[in-house]
């Protein structure tokens, strides 16, 4: 997610206009039903935490990119919950908040999916997205974005593995006590990765736990892969050379991470997959609007709800730009001409501000298979993307646990 997790719903919230792609063809819709889909990103738990948002029922673009409904519609098997936390001040209170938050939306999807048992299940290894999908059910995973809730106390790392949590994603937009961000502005804090992020590291391999470099600095991806015994993923990335963001992963470092046996998940969140338009009134408004509340560091509910209203009004008055499907699979590309097919997926971002102009859900991720066939994408490369690289990753880190 980009600098505007904290206010993710909102850019679910808005419906964007758009002309639709051309529906994917029976042959299509049989080769996406076959393969085992997963997409390993997206915010959805924030809503959990915010209204009683009800997974089990359809819900319009406006109000949310994932429920159930849309992921049998869209032929999804499984998808990972992110639980986010925005990183803020390392103090005693805010630790604890982090924490606690992460305990309240972990509880939170487990009422849920309990309410809708017969539908979708909490899943906690490769295996079960299989055998849950032969019995006609979802399998959602939960994953961590930021490793803020740990503070620096090393035993909540198995805390949260036991809790179900199956990757860490390792910092957010700002440095933490773990490692350094890729988009924090006041630059390196610990030249990589923190020795208290080597611990980490080490013992989310001892659990057989995902490490996630989406979010971390450059120098921070090269140390986590110096110290670690297991393949890396990175949740929700795309590549810098088709989009030159920090968030994106350079040419060198998608080498490292085949080398590494890891997967990139595409990112399909517009900034990283085309350069923002910078001089539109949507990205200046923008802009004001973070300052206005220091980068979205809410003092307090009312004000987190007045920023959503305020970038809702803005999304409305100035639409913004969205890339396309073929943008995104651009990205796809890349990575397969760079390093071959094994080590691409895709990790959405939905709910917290991934969306194309035609891809505006998980109902509609037929239609990246459509652009992969077009392309020349074979059905087995099709399933390698869609799941197969991913799963081949997760199998080697549950078999690295000691």
């Amino acid at each position: 997610m980009n600098y505007l997790k904290p206010l993710g719903l909102l850019i679910s919230l808005v419906c964007f206009s758009f002309k639709p792609a051309d529906p994917p063809t029976k042959s299509t819709l049989a080769i996406h039903e076959k393969a085992i889909t997963i997409d390993t990103h997206c915010d959805t738990p924030m809503k959990f935490t915010h209204s009683a948002f009800d997974i089990g029922r359809e819900h319009p673009a406006s109000e949310g990119r994932v429920d159930i409904p849309k992921m049998e519609q869209g032929g999804l098997d499984a998808i990972f919950f992110a639980l986010f936390t925005s990183q803020r001040d390392r103090t005693e209170a805010n630790y604890q908040r982090a924490y606690e938050l992460s305990h309240l939306m972990i509880d939170s999807v487990n009422k849920a999916l309990d309410r809708y048992s017969h539908k979708a299940q909490l899943a906690t290894s490769a295996n079960d997205v299989a055998k849950l999908s032969e019995a006609g059910k979802r399998a959602i995973y939960l994953g961590m974005e930021n490793g803020f809730p740990l503070a620096k106390d090393i035993n909540r790392v198995e805390e949260f593995y036991k809790r179900g949590v199956r990757y860490i994603t390792l910092a957010h937009t700002s440095n933490n006590d773990l490692c350094d961000s890729s988009t924090d502005k006041k630059g390196p804090e610990h030249n990589g990765l923190s020795a208290f992020g080597k611990e980490v590291v080490s013992e989310m391999n001892r659990l057989g736990m995902l490490i996630d470099v989406s979010h971390i600095s450059d120098k921070a991806f090269y140390d986590v892969l110096d110290h670690t015994t297991a393949p890396v993923i990175a949740s929700h990335s795309s590549a810098r050379a088709v989009c030159d963001h920090p968030r994106n992963m350079s040419d060198s470092m998608i080498q490292a991470l085949a080398k590494n046996g890891g997967v990139i998940q595409i990112c399909i969140l517009g900034a990283y997959i085309q350069p923002e338009d910078t001089t539109s009134m949507n990205y200046l408004k923008k802009q004001a609007l973070r300052a206005k509340y220091h980068n979205f560091d809410y003092k307090n509910d009312a004000e987190r709800k007045q920023a959503w209203a305020e970038w809702h009004q803005i999304n409305k008055d100035y639409p913004p730009h969205l890339p396309t499907v073929a943008d995104a699979v651009d990205h796809i590309d890349h990575v397969v001409k760079l390093v071959g097919i094994d080590y691409v997926g895709i990790g959405s971002d939905f709910d917290g501000g991934g969306a194309l102009t035609d891809c505006q859900n998980v109902s509609q991720f037929p239609n990246i298979t459509q652009e992969l066939i077009n392309r020349g994408y074979s059905n087995e490369e099709i399933e390698k993307i869609w799941g197969g690289n991913f799963l081949r990753v997760f199998k080697q880190v549950e078999a690295t646990a000691l």
